[in-house]
C-alpha cells in the first residue's frame, strides 16, 4: 500500500500521505508522549516516514503547514470519532483461519443484507457472529454488509462515511469485523461489503485538505463529486482502487458492492470503473482466487457488466432494481414516484427474460428514453429482490413487504425471486416476515446537518404522494424501532414463512434447472388479462415449470406445452404454508387446464421417462 500508517516488523511504521498542494506535512505523534516528526515530499506529492519504535496503539495526525491538525485520509482506524486522532494497526497479527477458503461462485450465491448496528440488539460484529448458525440453516451463503466504513456518531447507514479505510469504531473496529469475516468463512459463507466511491460524508470529511480529491465540474445529490477525470485524478483513483484491494487483502472479502456508480461522474478515456475492474482482475489472477465488483446503477446501461474487449467496464453483477419495481408494483399496488412506470404483466415477464425492463423505452418518471438492452448478459451478471435497504428504507415510514402485502403475496414473491434465473438477495429479517421499519437514521453532531437532512427526507419523498411526516431521522429512537426481532422467527406466520423460504433455497440449491443461471435455457409467457407468468427453465434433462398468479383471484391456467408429463415439487397455497389450501393437481400433463389459487406460486419438476 503506497499510503496510510504500514506496520511492519521491528516495531517500524511508514507513513505516507498525498497532500500535493500543502507546502509542509509533519507527523504528529500523540502516544506515548507528543511529537512531532517532519515528513519528505516525493515529486508526486506524496509525503512519507518511518518511524521506529512506533507500536500498534499509537495515535497521531498529519500536521499541515504548521496550523491544522488533521486525522489520516487513509486511517485504518479511527478509535474516538471522525473528528479525533487516526491510530496505528497490525493488520498481520490477526489469526485467520481461512487458509483453505476459495470462495463462493456467484453464479451459487444466495445473498443476505444485513446492517451491523441493527442486525442485533448490541448491534456489533461479535454479536452478529452468534446468528451465523441460523443464516447457514436458512441456506445463505454470502452476507452483503452495508457499509462500515468511520461515520459520524454510532448510528448511521453507512453512506455518510468519511474514513474509506477505517472501521466503524462503535461496530467493534478492525479485530471486530475482522472476526466476522473470519466466522463467516468457517461457515462456507461469502462476505460482500457495500462501499462507497461516488462521495464520502459531509461530517468530519478533512480530506478536502489535503489535495483535489473533489471537483466542481459535477453537480451530486449527496455533496461534491469525486475527482475521477480532472487534473490529478490518477492519484485520486489510487486511493480507491487501493481502497478496494485493502479490503480483498486485510479483511479477507470476498466482493465489493458498490454503491450508486451513477453517481461517479468521469468522461475520461479510461474510466475509473474500467481500471478498478482490471486491477480486481489482476489482484485475483495473483491470489489464485476471484474476487467480485458488484454495482448498484440507476442508469441500465449493460455496458457496466460487458467486458472491456466489448467496450464495456467490466462489473461481475448488477442490482436489478427494474426486476424489484416490477414484481413490487404487481402486488403492492403502488404508483408514485418511479412506480409510475411499471405495473404491468409485461414487466415482469420481460425482467425475467432479460434483466432490463427499460432498455430504450420512454419513462414517464425520467421524462425521456431510459437504458439500453440487457439481452446479450449472462443471467449470472444480475442480482434480484423484493426488498433491500433502499426499497425500504427509502419509504417515508420504512415499511417491509410484511406491512405492505399479503402473507400470500409474500410466499409468491418469494418464490419469484429464489426460483428465477438471477442470482437473490434477501434483506435482513425478510426471511420470517419481519415487520419493524427499516428507516433512514444518523447521529451527526451539527445541528444544521441534522436540519438539512430532516428537510430533505420530506422534500425527497414528495413525488411518492405519501401523506405524513417520515420519523427523525437524527432521533434514537428511530434506530432502535429499525433493529430486528429474532424472537418472531419462532412462531406463528413467521416460522412457517421461515420455513418456506428455506425449502425454496433448498430446492434452488438441489434442483440443477434451478441453481444453473442460465437466461437461453428459459422461457416465460406472460398472461396480462390473468396476471399470471409461466417459466420454464432446463438444464440437460432436467426441466421445471414455475407458475406464478399475480391475480388476486383464482385463475385458469393452460397450457404448457411440450408435451411434458410435470409432478407438483412445492406450492405456496398450500395448508402447509398456512395457505388456502392447494388447487392445483400432483401430476400435470402439457394440455391440462388448472386452477390455482390467488397470489401463489407453484413448482412442477419434469416426470422423468
Amino acid at each position: 500500500m503506497k499510503i496510510g500508517a504500514n506496520y511492519g516488523d521491528s516495531n517500524a511504521c511508514k507513513f505516507s500521505v498525498w497532500a500535493p498542494h500543502v507546502k509542509n506535512v509533519s507527523l504528529k505523534l500523540l502516544t506515548p508522549s507528543e511529537r512531532l516528526v517532519p515528513m519528505e515530499r516525493n515529486a508526486q506529492g506524496y509525503w512519507k516516514v518511518n518511524v521506529n519504535d512506533c507500536l500498534p496503539g499509537t495515535l497521531y495526525y498529519y500536521n499541515l503547514d504548521h496550523n491544522r491538525d488533521r486525522p489520516d485520509p487513509a486511517s485504518y482506524a479511527q478509535p474516538d470519532g471522525v473528528h479525533m486522532a487516526s491510530q496505528v494497526i497490525d493488520h498481520h497479527s490477526f489469526q485467520w483461519e481461512d487458509n483453505d477458503w476459495t470462495g463462493i461462485d456467484k453464479r451459487e450465491m444466495i445473498i443476505y443484507e444485513i446492517h451491523i448496528g441493527t442486525f442485533t440488539d448490541e448491534g456489533t460484529f461479535s454479536s452478529a457472529v452468534h446468528r451465523l448458525d441460523d443464516l447457514q440453516e436458512l441456506g445463505i451463503n454470502a452476507i452483503e454488509i452495508m457499509p462500515v466504513s468511520q461515520f459520524p456518531g454510532s448510528r448511521n447507514w453507512g453512506y455518510d462515511g468519511v474514513y474509506p479505510f477505517a472501521v466503524q469504531n462503535s461496530y467493534g473496529g478492525p479485530e471486530g469485523m475482522k472476526g466476522f469475516v473470519n466466522a463467516c468463512h468457517n461457515r462456507g459463507i461469502a462476505v460482500i461489503l457495500d462501499v462507497v466511491y461516488n462521495h464520502l460524508g459531509p461530517e468530519g470529511n478533512y480530506i478536502r485538505d489535503f489535495g483535489p480529491y473533489f471537483t466542481d465540474k459535477y453537480k451530486s445529490p449527496w455533496g461534491q463529486a469525486i475527482n475521477f477525470d480532472g487534473v490529478y485524478n490518477q492519484d485520486v483513483r489510487t486511493y480507491f482502487i487501493e481502497n478496494a484491494l485493502y479490503w480483498f487483502e486485510h479483511y479477507h472479502c470476498d466482493a465489493l458492492r458498490l454503491d450508486a456508480i451513477h453517481g461517479i461522474y468521469d468522461k475520461s478515456d479510461r474510466p475509473f470503473l474500467l481500471e478498478l475492474s482490471e486491477r480486481v482482475r489482476e489482484y485475483s489472477s495473483r491470489k489464485g482466487c476471484t474476487y467480485y465488483l458488484m454495482a448498484e446503477s440507476d442508469l441500465n446501461d449493460a455496458n457496466a457488466a460487458r467486458l472491456s474487449v466489448k467496450g464495456g467496464l467490466g462489473l461481475d453483477v448488477l442490482w436489478c432494481d427494474d426486476f424489484h419495481h416490477a414484481l413490487h408494483t404487481l402486488i403492492a399496488d403502488e404508483e408514485g414516484g418511479y412506480y409510475v412506470d411499471y405495473g404491468s404483466v409485461g414487466h415482469l415477464e420481460k425482467s425475467l427474460r432479460e434483466g432490463f425492463v427499460y432498455s430504450g423505452e420512454y419513462s414517464k418518471f425520467r421524462k425521456r428514453n431510459h437504458g439500453n438492452s440487457s439481452k446479450d448478459l449472462p443471467a449470472e451478471c444480475f442480482i434480484v429482490f423484493i426488498q433491500n435497504h433502499d426499497q425500504v428504507g427509502n419509504r417515508m415510514q420504512g415499511e417491509r413487504i410484511a406491512s405492505l402485502v399479503s402473507f400470500e403475496a409474500r410466499k409468491m414473491a418469494a418464490g419469484t425471486i429464489i426460483l428465477s434465473p438471477y442470482i437473490p438477495l434477501l434483506f435482513m429479517g425478510e426471511e420470517y416476515g419481519e415487520t419493524s421499519p427499516f428507516m433512514y437514521f444518523t447521529s451527526h453532531s451539527d445541528p444544521d446537518l441534522v436540519n438539512a437532512i430532516r428537510e430533505g427526507r420530506k422534500k425527497e419523498f414528495e413525488q411518492f404522494k405519501w401523506h405524513s411526516d417520515p420519523d427523525d431521522p437524527q432521533s434514537i429512537n428511530t434506530f432502535m424501532k429499525s433493529r430486528i426481532d429474532w424472537s418472531k422467527r419462532e412462531s406463528g406466520d413467521h416460522k412457517i414463512l421461515l420455513d418456506f423460504y428455506t425449502q425454496l433455497i433448498r430446492l434452488r440449491k438441489k434442483i440443477t434447472a434451478l441453481s444453473a443461471l442460465d437466461k437461453n435455457s428459459l422461457k416465460v409467457t406472460g398472461d396480462e388479462k390473468n396476471k399470471v407468468i409461466t417459466v420454464e427453465r432446463w438444464q440437460g434433462n432436467d426441466r421445471v415449470l414455475i407458475l406464478i398468479n399475480l391475480n388476486r383471484s383464482d385463475v385458469s391456467v393452460a397450457p404448457f406445452g411440450n408435451d411434458i408429463e410435470w409432478e407438483k415439487i412445492l406450492d405456496s397455497s398450500d395448508k402447509r404454508w398456512n395457505g388456502p389450501g392447494t388447487s392445483l393437481p400432483g401430476i400435470i400433463i402439457s394440455e391440462d387446464k388448472v386452477n390455482m389459487r390467488a397470489q401463489s406460486v407453484a413448482l412442477y419438476e419434469m416426470v422423468d421417462t
